[in-house]
Order: C-alpha cells, then structure tokens, then sequence
C-alpha cells in the first residue's frame, strides 16, 4: 500500500510521540494516553488488563474491555481502574455526545477525532 503520510507530516508524528514516551518517563505515566503513540497498541491494551488481573487477583482470561466515551471533559487525573486513551479517529463518521453514539460525519469532514475514551477492564 502507498504510504499516506508525507516526510514531513512522519517526521512531526515521530517528534510527538518521542515527546509523549518522555514525559512518560520524566513525569510518570500520563492522566490519558496517546494510543496513536504506540506501535503495537494490542500490547498496552494487554498491560492494561494485566495490571487489572493482578490488582484483582482475577485471571486475565476471565477479563473483557468495556468503554465509555468521556465528553466534554478531558482527565486531569488517571482513573481508579483501567485507562483514558485519546488519539482515536473515525472516518466518515463522528461522534455525538448528546445522543452517546456514532452518527453521519458533517458534510465535507472525511475525519473526525474521538473524544477521550475510558477503557474499563471487566470480568467477562
């Protein structure tokens, strides 16, 4: 498949997201992730659910994701349990905060960005 991104647009992703791993790493994790930050997403979304699985002493497998879209409000602070992600986008869609649901994008807007989402582990 062609590459979507011009060098530039790569190189500022590229800045951003070793930007987000440093603050990371000089501040502790961050209050909502940047899951477009991350190369194998499957991954963290597994450390989200192990870390559930050993503060609960429940096994991973018996552990499913729920989520719940938080709008307007962006965290200030991490959740209790799981994780707030932001970084997600829809394609020809949007999503209505009134009505909690996906709808038809506005006429002319291909892309819109997701709200901050928490991603909530539960027990199957």
């Amino acid at each position: 498949a062609p590459l979507r991104q011009t060098s530039g647009s790569w190189i500022t992703d590229l800045e951003k997201r070793i930007e987000f791993f440093q603050d990371w790493i000089d501040r502790g994790p961050p209050s909502v992730f940047w899951l477009s930050g991350f190369f194998f997403t499957q991954s963290f979304l597994t450390g989200v659910l192990q870390t559930h699985a050993r503060q609960h002493a429940v096994p991973i497998d018996a552990l499913h994701f729920s989520f719940r879209v938080l709008e307007p409000e962006r965290p200030t602070s991490p959740p209790s349990t799981g994780c707030y992600i932001s970084g997600l986008y829809l394609e020809g869609a949007s999503w209505d905060g009134e009505r909690n649901s996906v709808v038809d994008s506005a006429p002319k807007q291909l892309i819109t960005e997701m709200p901050v989402i928490h991603i909530l582990p539960r027990k199957k």
